[in-house]
């Protein structure tokens, strides 16, 4: 390993640093099993002087383990906080950490001018959480003359994790601030059969896939990991590591992979990032964008009937907010048939709304279906109504639902084929078959009890259904 900086070029990120953070790291938590992982300690070292010897005025600190929302993230506000690891054992070692009020304040109102779902509101803890205190205890053994912005992650799609990192470029430039960014987050968790969370084969190819991306800076690649492979890897900063890139959007970077340790089964990979410069072919969000829209487009072109009016319904709600008629190109095959269907909205890979019905409560097929796509992109509990500026955007589904079918056993499911209705006294739940993620008939029923308020001991009758799926 190698220190990367030798000259400081001024940018408004001066360098950003991926880092993990397992509290044993500390010496007081450790009590010497630290020592597994001695060259995650020398990395991180290193780390700490670059640190030191950038001076920043400001560090930013992206955490997984901050206050965290499905559909918003979460800035820290105030003064300033404090935390110890009291949890892990360690209660003597404590930090009290003056924010940065100016640039989180000017962040936030970015942010709410932009219509982007950021800001101070809905702080839970104020604590300073492992993720940022095990970074803070290495740069504060070297360098103390700075204040904190500290930002959670979110449950939305990755580019909007990056469009937050390029917001955050944006307010430091404004504020002509001097600033290092740190990414922190551990890699997959599913290293080894020993580890607390076991093996699982997508957790070495997560690690490896990351490392080669990182030792090039390749910050488009970041965002072709599917939700599904994130959430079998086990991984833990992967939002935080994109963040930290739309942070870096439009520069020429200079990657420097400095350690990855992967004994206790989880994976600490340590990477520095430099800026020399501007370098326009670096504009990810701006390329994956694009991208995006050309192929929704060849989509729209290419969709059969079922897509068409799905998508023809959601737009025409979404930019008239009434209910569009049936058009009169709609073919027999939908005007002559009454069954269930769903709606499925995807948005950058990951759900934006599903809503449908179980059994046909419309005409036909094709009122079923506009019915279920307003509803989708305007009523779906989970998510805020879909905005115009999104529908060049959004990959649309339907499915049409056969009759459900009573079964006496789980042997008699199959989650590729058939989807299951799970039913207990008034209380019912439903899940389409093949989604990714959904790989067990016993996931698939947990998953459908769950939604429909089913506790999971609880007794429940099982059926089955088929779908024919138009994508």
């Amino acid at each position: 390993m190698r220190l990367l900086i030798k000259e400081v070029i001024h940018m408004p990120i001066a360098a950003a640093f991926m880092v993990p953070h397992p509290p044993m790291i500390v010496p007081e938590v450790g009590h010497g099993r630290e020592k597994q992982i001695e060259k995650t300690i020398r990395a991180y070292e290193m780390v700490a002087d670059e640190i030191a010897s950038l001076k920043p005025q400001t560090i930013v600190i992206s955490s997984p383990h901050s206050v965290m929302y499905s559909d918003y993230f979460h800035i820290s506000p105030g003064i300033g906080a404090s935390g110890s690891f009291a949890d892990f054992g360690a209660p003597q070692v404590g930090f009290d950490i003056r924010y940065d009020e100016e640039l989180a304040s000017l962040l936030a109102a970015k942010a709410d001018a932009s219509g982007f779902p950021a800001g101070t509101s809905g702080e839970r803890k104020r604590d300073l959480d492992h993720g940022v205190m095990v970074p803070l205890w290495f740069i504060l053994r070297k360098y103390k003359d700075f204040k904190l912005v500290r930002i959670g992650l979110s449950g939305r799609d990755l580019l909007k994790h990056y469009e937050l990192g390029m917001m955050i470029r944006d307010a430091v430039e404004e504020l002509d601030r001097n600033v290092v960014y740190v990414a922190s987050g551990d890699l997959s968790h599913k290293l080894q059969d020993y580890g607390p969370y076991g093996f699982a084969k997508e957790g070495p190819d997560y690690d490896k896939r990351i490392a080669d991306i990182c030792s090039e800076a390749s910050f488009g690649e970041l965002f072709d990991f599917d939700e599904s492979f994130l959430e079998k890897a086990a991984e833990c900063g992967h939002r935080s590591f994109v963040m930290m890139a739309g942070a870096l959007d439009g520069k020429a970077v200079e990657a420097n992979w400095l350690s990855h340790e992967d004994v206790t089964g989880v994976g600490y990979g340590i990477c520095s990032f430099v800026p020399k410069g501007d370098d326009e072919s670096r504009r990810f969000l701006e390329a994956r964008l694009k991208g995006v829209r050309e192929k929704i487009e060849r989509k729209r072109l290419e969709s059969d009937a079922y897509v068409r009016l799905a998508r023809e319904s959601a737009e025409h709600f979404v930019r008239s907010g009434k209910v569009m008629p049936l058009p009169d190109w709609v073919p027999d095959e939908l005007l002559s048939r009454k069954a269930g269907a769903f709606v499925s909205i995807h948005e950058f890979g990951a759900l934006r709304g599903c809503i449908g019905t179980i059994s046909s409560v419309r005409e036909n097929i094709a009122m079923e279906i506009i019915h279920n796509a307003v509803s989708a992109v305007s009523s779906d509990p989970r998510f805020e109504p879909v905005r115009e500026e999104e529908l060049d955007y959004l990959d649309i589904s339907v499915d049409v639902l056969g009759a459900p079918e009573k079964v006496g056993s789980e042997a008699e499911l199959d989650v590729k084929k058939y989807g299951v209705i799970v039913q207990s006294g008034r209380k019912r739940g439903l899940l389409l078959p093949d989604l990714d993620g959904v790989d067990t008939v016993r996931q698939q029923i947990e998953i459908a009890k769950r939604k429909g308020g089913i506790a999971p001991d609880d007794k429940a009758d099982l059926f089955r259904f088929e779908v024919v799926r138009h994508h």
